[in-house]
């Protein structure tokens, strides 16, 4: 039914990973096939192309529904509807920022302090339609260059400044760039063709498909809590646990005790765990989760 375009390159292995965390899992021939299946009666084709490419192939409607950054959606100014964002990367779960950088040394604090230092601005960027517009709203000039790579070496010599995608902004450090300003805040997310979510068959389709990979997501660095606890000591338990909602409280048969569940984060369970018997919590189990629907 859907024609299904996924990222190639550094968003490649998390996409595929989220994919098959949520029962969708993209089999190839090979790690370098660019031709997919998956193994469910919504997808009818899987691509494995360049991100920068995906947003022109989705508004075109050479596929249904694909998987990009905001960045890619914003530089080619494509025409397609956002399902919704996907918060994972190539290395966290953090978005990504494009933001304008200069050298560590430089004086200049603002775009603004940009253009009076030079009376055109030279910048190395991957975004030359976003510079452009940026550079424009900001009413400086600038000659944008493209940049194929390495675009943190290209000053002082070649640019005064660059704008550059950055995760954790190591990379920037790292080449003694000082950070002045963040263009553009991007996750990756779920897009759409407008004429195929218009129509109701495919619109329901993707709607679920975005439900299992959302799920996948929420249910990441979690875990279901599961105890049991006597009355007397109910209250001083669940004021323990920082659960999505309230917990689930449950008598159990047979005496004043009951069952309690809830999910929590997985990074301080090697603390609640201990806290939680020592409050009078008894079979306490640890169990993984695969997905929270809400």
């Amino acid at each position: 039914m859907l024609r299904l375009v996924l990222p190639k390159g550094s968003l490649e292995r998390a996409t595929l990973e989220l994919f098959e965390q949520a029962d969708l899992a993209v089999v190839r021939s090979s790690d370098v096939d660019y031709r997919g299946t998956i193994d469910d009666p919504r997808v009818a084709e899987v691509k494995i192309l360049r991100p920068q490419e995906i947003p022109r192939y989705v508004a075109d409607g050479l596929f249904d529904i694909g998987i990009t950054g905001r960045d890619w959606i914003e530089e080619t100014g494509s025409d397609v509807v956002s399902l919704g964002e996907l918060h994972y990367s190539k290395a966290t779960a953090r978005p990504i920022k494009i933001v304008l950088a200069v050298a560590e040394s430089s004086a200049v604090q603002s775009v603004e302090d940009l253009g009076a230092a030079h009376a055109v601005v030279r910048v190395a960027t991957e975004y030359p339609g976003l510079t452009e517009r940026y550079f424009s709203a900001a009413g400086v000039k600038a000659d944008v260059m493209l940049s194929y790579g390495a675009t943190e070496a290209k000053i002082p010599d070649i640019a005064d400044a660059v704008v550059e995608v950055t995760e954790t902004g190591r990379a920037l450090r790292a080449a003694k760039l000082r950070i002045i300003d963040t263009i553009l805040v991007s996750y990756t997310e779920l897009i759409a063709n407008p004429a195929s979510y218009r129509d109701p068959t495919r619109r329901h389709a993707m709607g679920q498909l975005h439900t299992l990979l959302s799920g996948t997501l929420e249910a990441r660095g979690k875990v279901l809590v599961k105890l049991n606890v006597a009355e007397s000591q109910l209250d001083a338990v669940i004021a323990l646990l920082p659960s999505m909602r309230s917990p689930t409280v449950s008598k159990l048969f047979g005496g004043d005790a009951f069952a309690v569940e809830t999910v929590v984060p997985k990074d301080n369970i090697n603390t609640l765990i201990p806290e939680l018997k020592d409050a009078g919590a008894t079979d306490i189990i640890e169990l993984p989760l695969a997905k929270i629907v809400h």
